[in-house]
């Protein structure tokens, strides 16, 4: 019997908004919160982490809060270099105040950390972009640090290699990584089996999410229902809990509708099996 919680990301503005029915109807034990786009900060308020508390509370445990940020976010290989995350100039101050306020609203939740896409993390030391990016990354994550909480990289525009040579570079404690193995694929970027090898020791949360590798090499690839996918989960899995992990698995499914809860529903029953939990 492992202790991993199943969970699922979800939507705070859809919590706020609508209730917690949608989300209690999924049958999970735990919800990684999350809110990004332009509308964003006007949710960040500690009323509504209080509300959210007061939601879900005695129900689903909120255990982390994904910080999203505002502005041009184009999910390629061509133009996601130039818009993602704090990887550009132009937006990075910006983003970096608006992943502060969502620091500031995960500890007002009551969670131990953050994560976020940082965006594409330049290959090489060398590269002009690459120093400024680690020193945002470090403010942000010095941030945290002193409000008690983590920061944590959502994998999936950097290869494996490359984002821990940055978190080597950062120099942090409080700096880890929030795994989702169908992003590696989506993007091309590693196989998500080996990866747990490279991040071993500072795999914090894991999105349990899958995918195939791109057919036109500029596009991302397809999401697809978990075990439907590229990513061996039954390697994956077993791995990821032998090498010690005992956070949560955040279902995500990025799409919409009542095909999206369908299949985390079965997700939901894929992950009681494996992880020997009953099925109700």
């Amino acid at each position: 019997m492992h202790t991993n919680l199943i969970g699922v990301i979800y939507d705070l503005k859809a919590l706020v908004d609508n209730g917690p029915e949608p989300l209690l109807s999924l049958g999970v034990d735990s919800v990684q919160l999350n809110c990004g786009g332009d509308r964003c900060a006007d949710y960040l308020t500690p009323e509504n982490a209080a509300k959210a508390r007061m939601l879900l509370d005695g129900k689903i445990q909120i255990t982390s809060f994904w910080a999203g940020w505002s502005g041009p976010a184009v999910w390629d290989s061509i133009d996601g270099p130039h818009t993602l995350g704090l990887v550009p100039p132009a937006y990075r101050a910006m983003r970096m105040k608006e992943l502060m306020l969502g620091a500031d609203f995960a500890s007002a939740l009551g969670v131990s950390s953050i994560a976020t896409h940082v965006g594409f993390i330049p290959e090489q030391p060398s590269y002009p972009e690459y120093r400024g990016v680690i020193q945002a990354v470090k403010h942000v994550a010095l941030y945290c640090k002193k409000k008690g909480l983590g920061f944590n990289f959502e994998t999936g525009q950097e290869t494996p290699v490359t984002l821990m040579r940055a978190i080597k570079d950062i120099g942090l404690d409080n700096v880890g990584i929030n795994l989702d193995p169908a992003n590696l694929i989506l993007y091309g970027r590693g196989n998500p089996v080996d990866a747990i090898s490279v991040f071993k020791g500072y795999i914090k949360g894991v999105h349990v999410k899958d995918g195939d590798y791109s057919t036109d090499f500029t596009n991302l690839g397809q999401e697809r229902v978990v075990g439907e996918g590229s990513v061996n989960f039954p390697v994956f899995l077993p791995k990821l809990l032998n090498e010690g992990y005992t956070g949560d698995l955040y279902i995500e499914r990025e799409i919409s509708g009542e095909k999206q809860r369908e299949d985390i529903l079965k997700t939901v029953e894929y992950l009681k099996g494996f992880l020997g939990k009953k099925v109700n």
